[in-house]
């Protein structure tokens, strides 16, 4: 699943999905915690981060890495990665920089977590702007309307 997750839509979004690519907050990752006690399969996400520090997008903050690293060591739940989505200015030079931006977040989280909980996955692009993504060291782009056409 990606896109903002409501704690209203937990349960069925964990009846649907093996992943969700949009843990946008420690309180929406809690509530997934607190939901899957009741089962015994852990689920993989990724952290949303709002690099481009758009307020009408969501996101970890990403001068807090206190609460990406409590998501992190979070039991039930898997952080494999991080994601972000370009600014809506759609700049080259301004979504350069929020995609240089997550790279240097993980790499920095990574510094400080444990082995079995790096974060492996980056995944920033989509199909307007991908090639910055891959350049920036993404590992996971979103080529919907490239592959699929516009809504």
């Amino acid at each position: 699943m990606i896109g903002h997750l409501q704690t209203n839509k937990i349960n069925k979004a964990l009846r649907i999905f093996d992943t969700i690519d949009s843990v946008d907050s420690l309180r929406i990752a809690k509530q997934l915690v607190k939901k899957l006690k009741q089962t015994k399969n852990p689920l993989f996400v990724l952290l949303e981060i709002n690099t481009s520090g758009d307020k009408t997008k969501f996101g970890f903050d990403p001068n807090n890495d206190q609460d990406l690293l409590e998501a992190i060591a979070l039991d039930k739940i898997i952080v494999g990665g991080l994601m972000t989505i370009g600014p809506a200015s759609q700049e080259k030079e301004s979504t350069s920089k929020a995609f240089a931006r997550l790279r240097k977040i993980k790499e920095n989280i990574n510094r400080q977590v444990v082995r079995n909980k790096k974060l492996t996955v980056l995944s920033m692009g989509m199909s307007n702007d991908y090639e910055l993504g891959i350049y920036e060291g993404s590992t996971m782009v979103r080529l919907g309307t490239a592959l699929f056409g516009p809504r």
